[in-house]
């Protein structure tokens, strides 16, 4: 018998009591509360939980990580809420990214001009690098 705690009383002292929409329901021997067992639901990897809100502290939309990550973009918004994370609040400047490979990482951390007067971060992203980068927003 599968093992099934009432969520009324807490107590395992359960009976099978038929099946609805293919789910098996039980019957608590103490209280008498009948109750199917909750669903599992699909989780997805704290690494992406991670990654996901770190992009989002940097600057970069929902839309863009979803996109990134393959992860849904209310997901996303989801655990901003969850998390209380708070975006940066400094518009001046504006994230570009870029997604490599290792070697194309190389060539471009080799070459001087990616490298002077800017900011920048580069983040594992499975098997490739992101390298994020802030350029100020230009006057029109």
């Amino acid at each position: 018998m599968e093992k099934a705690i009432c969520p009324k009383c807490e107590h395992t002292k359960v009976t099978k009591s038929g099946v609805i929409d293919g789910r098996q329901r039980f019957k608590c021997k103490v209280c008498g509360y009948h109750f199917t067992v909750n669903k599992l639901g699909k989780s997805i990897d704290k690494y992406y939980v991670v990654k996901a809100l770190q992009l989002y502290i940097e600057g970069i939309s929902y839309r863009e990580i979803e996109r990134l990550l393959g992860v849904s973009h209310v997901s996303v918004m989801n655990w901003v809420k969850l998390y209380k994370i708070k975006a940066p609040e400094n518009y001046d400047y504006r994230p570009t990214y870029k997604v490599l490979n290792h070697s194309e990482l190389v060539k471009f951390m080799t070459l001087k001009e990616n490298l002077t007067d800017t900011g920048m971060l580069i983040t594992e992203l499975g098997d490739k690098f992101m390298i994020i980068k802030w350029e100020r927003f230009k006057n029109r």
